[in-house]
């Protein structure tokens, strides 16, 4: 069976978790499930790196003892995770027993093979990197990442050999592409290597400055340097060096981490493995930073995000969903409240949801919740099983390519043709006709396209995924994205499905901050600026006159900016006719427009056509104006365009 071995970094414990972990883990999590849903045996590893400078001063600072502080921390990274439905294979601590062994091994062996050696040395430290710093990495005389002035320390120490590999490295890289992504760190990496620049490693640090850290095994008076001790877990978790068995996971190893430790995982650990005589890894996955308000999310800025807090908002699986899909991996993202919301809106309330509860509300309105047996079929099917099985082959390569956003705007199109598909079909219309064969080769169909999304989603979305193929009939645990369940099929006939989904009800925009309070005019100003009280109740009418409104459910296709206007959309509202009715709605100051595509609004349809800023509208949106902003009219529950409020 084909392996698959996924790493996250160790996370040090100088602080607790925050969204970027999260992220991290998250994306390591979502590659697991998927290879093994393709049927791969899959192992996922995460862990703390607890040695240290910065480790030893935290814990004094918190008047503990390192490894008191230690276990505090890293009991908060092992707590969180399963919160967030990540479920590593194992969580490994460098204060292990197996990894100190293992840490011991690997000094010995790149000692005895004289790829180790003691000088003198004096340099910048940088606390914050644990790291001496070249001249040519210093910005105007300080630490590039943590801005301060590196101390400047004389002292032995041990040394690693890196330079003596860089050529070997170097080749490496230039015959496998792969080995780095995406291909901006890959370049990256070439540059550094083929400057020149690349000097020995200092690898042990004096007991007299540092104790908490792993010995080395051929000088008890020093310490491992951190990075040479955390590396290394990726290693000890699959058994080296005692279990030979390690080999066959270790070829299939992929790393994965931020791009402020692409140096140590792309340079520090080939020339490791290449010193100790192991082959490398086989790829190193780097993805950017979530940012807040452009900022890099950080502890002393009071901008950090926390995971738990966003899934209490919109669940676990709106949190994963909404980090594997905003981020372009690779590149930063922007996290934002706003954006957080939007993107839940629009892809899972709006159309994946949408989808689920129309589908299903359907099949319990014509068929009693029990997909039928009797079906005309039609070309329009055969577009739609031609649709789903691009998108499904566009999301595996896409997925399996760490291409998580584009991979799921591939899925989308799957989700999007369904409901595009039952628009065109409009099942209501073929129930009124009569037309039963027909209406069950429809509701088989979309039922069929939802089950194939739902398996695909799993690795993103476990806790939701699962609960929507139960809901159609199927056992998430039985599904794999392989053989029969990667094709699209219509459900089976007799399969008992669910009257209704609710799986992501929409989430309220943050409301916007109000604007600075202007100074207050002379009351006699004032007064004639004052709002006029709200009107009482309009003169009664004949409910004939009620009944010439033709107020209709419709559902938003598509909304955008007037141009020259600042509060206007261009609104197209599907109302179950052969094409969308274009509205001009005065909604732009209160919601983005893909806040307001796939909602179910109510339309006043037989209000006669004007032009407004050169648009035409042809109906109006009925809303609420309120002191928190504006509301719009929906119905309560998901009924089909065009059916009438009455």
């Amino acid at each position: 069976m084909k392996r698959f071995f996924i790493t996250t970094p160790i996370y040090y414990v100088n602080a607790k978790p925050h969204l970027g972990h999260a992220y991290t883990t998250i994306v390591a999590d979502a590659l697991a499930r998927f290879h093994a849903l393709l049927g791969e045996q899959a192992y996922f590893l995460t862990g703390t790196d607890e040695h240290g400078d910065k480790i030893a001063e935290a814990a004094k600072a918190a008047g503990q003892t390192p490894k008191e502080y230690a276990d505090a921390i890293s009991g908060l990274f092992r707590s969180l995770w399963p919160k967030l439905g990540i479920t590593p294979d194992r969580f490994i601590r460098t204060t292990d027993a197996d990894h100190r062994r293992a840490v011991q091994h690997a000094l010995q062996v790149v000692y005895d093979k004289g790829d180790i050696y003691f000088g003198e040395y004096g340099g910048h430290y940088c606390k914050g990197c644990e790291r001496f710093l070249t001249e040519k990495e210093l910005v105007d005389g300080l630490c590039p990442d943590h801005k301060v002035k590196p101390e400047y320390i004389a002292e032995q120490n041990y040394f690693f050999r890196m330079s003596k590999y860089q050529g070997a490295l170097l080749d490496h890289i230039k015959a496998n592409p792969d080995f780095i992504r995406p291909r901006q760190y890959r370049n990256e990496v070439v540059s550094l290597l083929e400057s020149g620049a690349l000097e020995d490693l200092c690898i042990s640090r004096p007991k007299s400055r540092l104790t908490w850290g792993i010995e080395l095994p051929f000088d008890a008076n020093f310490v491992t340097y951190v990075w040479f001790d955390a590396l290394i877990n990726y290693l000890t978790a699959i058994g080296w060096p005692d279990d030979p068995g390690y080999a066959a996971w270790w070829e299939a190893a992929e790393h994965l981490v931020a791009k402020d430790i692409l140096k140590p995982h792309a340079i520090f650990w080939p020339t490791m493995l290449m010193a100790m005589g192991l082959p490398l890894y086989k790829r190193l996955n780097v993805h950017g930073y979530w940012l807040v308000r452009d900022t890099k999310m950080s502890k002393s800025l009071g901008n950090v995000v926390e995971p738990l807090d966003m899934a209490a908002r919109a669940g676990l699986s709106g949190m994963r969903y909404f980090l594997l899909r905003e981020m372009v991996f690779g590149s930063d993202a922007s996290f934002s409240e706003e954006a957080f919301a939007g993107r839940f809106n629009a892809d899972l309330a709006n159309d994946l949801g949408n989808l689920a509860n129309r589908s299903l509300a359907m099949t319990a309105k014509y068929f009693g919740s029990v997909v039928p047996g009797d079906r005309e079929a039609d070309p329009a099917d055969d577009a739609l099983a031609g649709l789903a099985a691009e998108a499904v082959d566009n999301f595996v390569q896409l997925f399996g390519a760490a291409q998580f956003s584009r991979a799921l705007e591939a899925l989308w199109e799957l989700v999007r043709g369904c409901n595009k598909y039952i628009d065109a079909q409009a099942p209501w219309t073929l129930a009124k006709e009569g037309r039963t064969a027909r209406l069950g080769a429809v509701m088989a169909n979309v039922l069929g396209g939802l089950r194939l999304a739902a398996v695909c989603l799993l690795p993103v979305v476990p806790e939701a995924a699962a609960t929507l193929l139960g809901q159609l009939g199927a056992d998430p645990e039985a599904v794999r994205l392989a053989g029969p369940d990667k094709a699209f099929a219509p459900l089976p006939a007799g399969t008992a499905v669910a009257a209704t989904s609710n799986l992501f009800p929409r989430l309220e925009p943050p409301a916007k901050e109000a604007a600075p309070a202007k100074p207050e005019k002379p009351a006699k100003a004032k007064a004639k600026k004052d709002a006029p009280a709200k009107p009482g109740p309009a003169a009664e009418v004949e409910f004939t006159d009620f009944a010439k409104l033709d107020l209709r459910v419709g559902v938003v296709r598509a909304a955008a900016p007037v141009p020259g206007a600042d509060r206007l959309y261009a609104v197209t509202v599907d109302i179950g006719e052969e094409a969308p009715r274009p509205v001009v709605a005065g909604l732009a100051e209160y919601f983005k427009p893909e806040e307001l595509v796939g909602r179910q609004v109510v339309l006043l349809a037989n209000l006669q056509p004007r032009t407004l800023r050169g648009a035409v509208s042809h109906g109006m949106i009925l809303a609420v104006r309120h002191a928190g902003g504006m509301a719009l009219l929906g119905p309560s529950a998901t009924v089909a365009p065009g059916d009438r409020v009455s």
